[in-house]
């Protein structure tokens, strides 16, 4: 079963290669503001999940840079997204908000809705 997984996401990972979304060219002052509005974010993720690689799509396509935390390969990461995030899933945004709370989203048709709400 482990040889399927490893090869089902190699495949997954050719295919987000092959297929990649560009990055939208915004002016340097729309980046820098982009930048500041995200620099209090991070995805916490697994490099071949489905649902990260489509969530990482949709951060591509809009520009954003969004810090990406692997919860699977670092166990700090891990750690973090199920002590302090309250379960051990992913894709989960990491949000830290004016009022110095954080909020944890999970799923990741959610994470993509706020993301282009906030940022289209």
């Amino acid at each position: 079963m482990s040889i399927i997984r490893w090869l089902l996401g190699k495949l997954i990972l050719f295919f987000d290669w092959l297929t990649r979304p560009k990055s939208p060219n915004h002016s340097p002052e729309r980046q820098a503001e982009l930048n500041e509005q995200t620099r209090h974010m991070a995805l916490y993720q697994y490099t071949a999940c489905p649902f990260c690689v489509k969530t990482r799509r949709a951060i591509r396509r809009l520009g954003l840079n969004i810090e990406l935390r692997d919860a699977k390969n670092d166990p700090g990461f891990r750690r973090e997204l199920e002590q302090q995030g309250g379960k051990q899933q992913v894709p989960c945004l990491r949000i830290e908000n004016p009022d110095g709370s954080i909020t944890w989203m999970y799923e990741s048709d959610d994470i993509i809705r706020y993301l282009q709400r906030r940022f289209s």
